[in-house]
């Protein structure tokens, strides 16, 4: 059964009026409603400002004359100004939240053609946001305008998944923008996709801050840029993109580098600088390896996110900057946080959307399509287009995609590599021998990078002198061993976390929860030792 209509919508104080008998001869939008023969408007609720009370009364009266079924209320809104946007809707806005709307009995349409401009507008954001929980009406006069004709209506849904074509093009317009934050690379990864699907979304509807975390080499200020690109095309930022690497800001210039200083500030401040900050106005910041800023910094970076203003160095006088922020690190920052080497404010403010991007080695399945990428990206540089032969595609897949591969630079291993076998290629063809040497150069690569103790080449820890003779006496050989790769692997490190994530780098992706410098913490408890212990020798050795 078909539910009764309820119509909401206001007095045409222009279109409604009308005197005399005359008033039957022209179109009134309001009266129309209530003279379709196919159409029965059960009731309708007529709003109208005080002034014209007596212009509402008539409408009401006409519309019992040729429509007796249907009910009109009369519903005065007192409006000082009804082209004031805040004061018209919220007087709508009181009124609809008031008013028992019964879906399951009534259906209801909100007539948008009468009243001011501003009442339009109210009416179908109310309508949009389901306080009024209806379509749209907009009626329209007959093409030829005779007595009785009532014109025609249209009704519009603002529920845009009915509307099929639309939910196809909002579903295209996702995914041409997930693709090209994934550089138009079709991955495979699950994971990966399912992480850049929700990107793109928070990428889009936020200007939160984002904190991108992975090792180095997965992508992360690449990600960043597509981000800003994607903004900057929707028309959601004017400004342009900064980036920094925290790791090349060291003393007094890091807080000038990032918030600017005044003349005179220091020695050697002989003029203003900006700071990248204030260059970031309207645009988005990028901060690869924010857990690398000092605490002072930290404090200041703070104050910057959460009031968009903060002091230059040596300033007296604040300034504004308003940035979207993009960190990044290859740091467990929860560790630092513990440890007392970040911010836990910073740490909170920038934890809303935090995506943890896996490295190369963690998604075997990209590897093909992303050699297919940089070949591609090769050939439009150096206008050569080299292919593999079938025997060397297969064999560089198969040595690619095996637990042998390490990855240890994740992207950037495998783009160098790419581009020595395109280099090398005669004719635009990659051979198996070349494939070859490539992976004999990639294993002797990663060999040398490796932590782990590989005879005599790696670098000897003195368990002795670690230990005590004592302790160190009491150990296993098999012990020993162990502990001797650890200790090599701590020393090459960068932080407790960093270690922690080379050591556990299989068992973790089985962990609902990851903490992987807190395993290596209680391990190397198990023997006396402590990261800072084991840190303070870790400059004999060549960083990674």
């Amino acid at each position: 059964m078909k539910k009764p209509t309820v119509v909401i919508g206001f007095l045409g104080t222009q279109l409604d009026a009308g005197q005399g008998t005359g008033r039957w001869e022209k179109w009134r939008p309001t009266v129309s409603l209530a003279q379709h023969d196919d159409m029965v408007v059960s009731r309708m609720e007529l709003l109208y400002t005080l002034k014209h009370k007596a212009l509402a009364e008539v409408v009401r009266a006409d519309i019992a004359t040729v429509s007796p079924e249907t009910q009109v209320n009369l519903v005065p809104v007192d409006l000082e100004d009804p082209w004031d946007f805040g004061e018209v809707y919220t007087r709508l806005y009181d009124w609809a939240r008031a008013y028992s709307f019964d879906t399951e009995r009534e259906q209801y349409w909100a007539h948008i053609t009468t009243g001011t401009h501003v009442a339009q507008i109210c009416m179908f954001l109310l309508a949009e946001s389901r306080v009024v929980p209806g379509v749209l009406a907009q009626t329209s006069p007959p093409k030829r305008q005779r007595a009785g004709n009532p014109g025609e209506i249209a009704l519009i849904d603002l529920d845009l998944s009915r509307y099929d074509a639309i939910a196809r093009r909002f579903d295209a317009e996702q995914r041409d923008a997930v693709a090209f934050l994934k550089s138009g690379i079709a991955t495979r990864n699950a994971r990966f996709n399912a992480l850049i699907d929700e990107i793109e979304r928070v990428a889009v509807r936020s200007r939160a801050p984002i904190l991108l975390v992975g090792p180095t080499g997965a992508g992360k200020s690449f990600l960043a840029r597509r981000m800003f690109e994607l903004k900057q095309a929707r028309h959601q930022m004017t400004g342009p993109f900064v980036e920094v690497n925290c790791a090349t800001l060291r003393g007094d210039g890091a807080a000038s580098t990032l918030f600017g200083h005044k003349k005179g500030a220091f020695t050697g401040a002989a003029g203003e600088r900006a700071g990248l900050l204030r260059t970031a106005h309207q645009g988005a910041l990028f901060l690869d390896e924010i857990g690398e800023l000092g605490l002072d910094e930290q404090a200041m970076l703070l104050k910057a996110i959460e009031e968009k203003r903060f002091f230059p160095v040596g300033a007296d006088k604040e300034v504004e900057s308003d940035f979207q922020l993009i960190a990044g690190t290859n740091r467990d920052l929860r560790s630092d946080v513990a440890g007392g080497r970040f911010r836990e404010d910073l740490f909170a403010r920038i934890n809303l959307w935090t995506y943890d991007l896996p490295g190369l080695a963690k998604r075997p399945e990209d590897i093909e399509p992303n050699i297919d990428h940089l070949l591609a990206i090769h050939a439009s540089e150096s206008h050569r287009v080299v292919r593999f032969n079938a025997e060397a595609r297969a064999a560089y897949l198969r040595f690619a995609q095996s637990g042998e591969a390490l990855w240890c630079g994740n992207f950037r291993d495998l783009s160098a590599s790419v581009t020595r076998l395109a280099t090398l290629a005669d004719g635009g063809r990659i051979p198996v021998a070349l494939v070859e040497a490539e992976i004999a150069r990639l294993r002797w690569l990663w060999n040398r990078e490796s932590p782990v103790k590989r005879g005599n080449g790696a670098a000897e820890v003195d368990l002795d002198a670690l230990l005590g003779d004592e302790r160190a006496a009491a150990l296993d050989l098999f012990d020993r061993l162990q502990l001797e790769a650890v200790v090599h692997v701590c020393r090459e490190s960068r932080s407790l976390s960093d270690a922690g994530r080379q050591l556990f780098q299989a068992s973790r992706a089985q962990r609902s929860v990851v903490n992987d410098a807190d395993r290596l913490r209680k391990y190397l408890a198990k023997h006396g030792l402590e990261w800072s212990r084991i840190a303070a020798g870790r400059l004999r050795y060549p960083p990674r």
